[in-house]
């Protein structure tokens, strides 16, 4: 039993070993083909390297890539710093305004621009930070002395993470001492459009009329006058406010000074001064041929004009015109008012006209008076053969010319530049009251002679003074 089973151990042994020698050969064999497969691989690129890089056709292919591979190897570092400077960004602020740190009570500062730009560079979200919470551009000018400094400019309050570069980076600017000199006060009323026109503003009354104000002794001299500026929006009656207060140059341009105090206490009387006035139709252009005006009558008579004093005084009659060359028949039209100058505002703005037409007719007046107006040297006048008067025709309806006179028509001649010896002189007809008529001369012009000794009165000698 004991040999069977050693025998049995051999055989297996012996099977083993033949099943690891044919393995190794196998495993050699493989290895043989793989180092031949290399061998070949190898040798035929070896073959085609010599061929691109040794033949004339491809050198200039290969010299290129060569170059590039060189250049890619050296410049590694810049393209990874080329790369990364793409993160990097800058933005311009424009129009920032400068601050100066001085002492304002003393010095007067001239030469300094109000604005600067900045550019902020660095990491994009440092720049876009800096730029969103942004900062201030100083210049220091404590400690400086009277006179002329080149000084720098700076940023405070800006991110440290960025660089700012500032333009203009410097400035040349003079400090001058202050002294304080009195000035009058005036004034202007502001925003007179934002006042009802049926209103005015009279004489303010001020706290105090004197202003101390304070600059250097160059801008003292500009200044021409200081005025409060009253604001007189929506005011209606008296009214009390602080004005405030500019100085202003002789072209009335502001000056930068320091005026003590700055404001004034002002009282302003407001009226509503009013006057009831006529309205008057004045008819212009020509009536149509053959035809005149008979009548204008209007839905009001009167109105209620609303201006300062100075000018009511002056007014006694407000004129609605009409432009009778557009009335060929009898019609009923809507006119404005024509506000004479100075007038802020009327009770009513327009009239309704009720126009009549009639025929026209034409009557001759005799006997009308020759008149003179500015004998400014009292000179004689003498009429050639004693004429010193005139006829006028006299043009409209029968019912506006019948009753017309020879005392109501003024004809006149003009002795302003009159000199002595012979002259002629042009004559002319005053308009009528009534626009209805028209006057027409029969005789255009007066000769006579001219005396240069000068009398009181020379109604006698041909023609009446008016």
């Amino acid at each position: 039993m004991s040999d069977n089973r050693r025998n049995q151990d051999s055989n297996t042994k012996l099977e083993i070993a033949n099943k690891i020698a044919s393995q190794r050969q196998k495993v050699a064999k493989t290895a043989e083909s793989i180092e031949d497969s290399f061998l070949r691989t190898f040798r035929w690129f070896s073959s085609w390297i010599d061929k691109v890089f040794f033949n004339p056709r491809y050198g200039k292919i290969v010299s290129l890539v060569l170059a590039l591979a060189i250049y890619l190897t050296v410049n590694f570092n810049s393209e990874n710093s080329l790369f990364s400077s793409a993160l990097q960004s800058s933005k311009t602020l424009n129009n920032f305004t400068i601050t100066a740190l001085y002492n304002e009570e003393t010095f007067e500062v001239s030469g300094l621009p109000a604005y600067a730009d900045i550019t902020i560079s660095g990491d994009a979200q440092n720049v876009t930070s800096a730029a969103n919470h942004g900062g201030n551009v100083i210049v220091n000018l404590e400690g400086l002395t009277e006179g002329v400094h080149n000084v720098k400019l700076t940023t405070q309050g800006f991110n440290d993470n960025v660089d700012i570069k500032i333009e203009p980076s410097n400035a040349v600017i003079t400090l001058k001492k202050k002294t304080t000199r009195q000035f009058d006060l005036s004034y202007d009323f502001i925003n007179l459009d934002k006042m009802e026109n049926i209103y005015s503003v009279g004489t303010p009354e001020f706290e105090y009329t004197k202003i101390n104000v304070r600059a250097s002794k160059d801008t003292l001299d500009t200044i021409a006058f200081v005025k409060a500026l009253i604001d007189v929006t929506g005011q209606s009656s008296e009214f009390t406010n602080d004005a405030i207060l500019v100085a202003y140059d002789k072209s009335g341009q502001p000056v930068k000074a320091d005026i003590i105090p700055n404001t004034v206490k002002v009282t302003v009387p407001v009226t509503s001064p009013n006057k009831t006035v006529a309205i008057i139709a004045e008819a212009t252009g020509e009536v149509m041929e053959g035809m005149a005006i008979d009548s204008i009558t209007l839905d009001q008579q009167t109105v209620t004009i609303y201006a300062p004093e100075s000018v009511l005084s002056k007014i006694d009659q407000v004129v609605v015109n009409i432009d009778m060359s557009t009335i060929t028949k009898d019609s009923t039209v809507l006119r404005p008012i024509t506000l004479p100058t100075g007038v802020n505002s009327v009770n009513i703005n327009q009239v309704t006209m009720d126009v009549k037409l009639g025929e026209a007719i034409t009557k001759t007046v005799d006997g009308v008076t020759i008149n003179y107006k500015n004998n400014v040297n009292n000179y004689r006048f003498g009429a050639d053969d004693n004429i010193t008067t005139v006829s006028v025709d006299v043009t409209g309806t029968k019912s506006n010319i019948d009753n017309i006179k020879a005392d109501d028509i003024n004809v006149f001649f003009d002795m302003a530049e009159a000199v002595p010896g012979p002259q002629e002189f042009q004559l002319n007809v005053e308009k009528p009251s009534n626009s209805f008529v028209k006057y027409t001369l029969k005789q255009t012009t007066y000769k006579g002679v001219v005396v240069g000794d000068t009398v009181d009165n020379i109604q006698n000698e041909g023609a009446q003074n008016e």
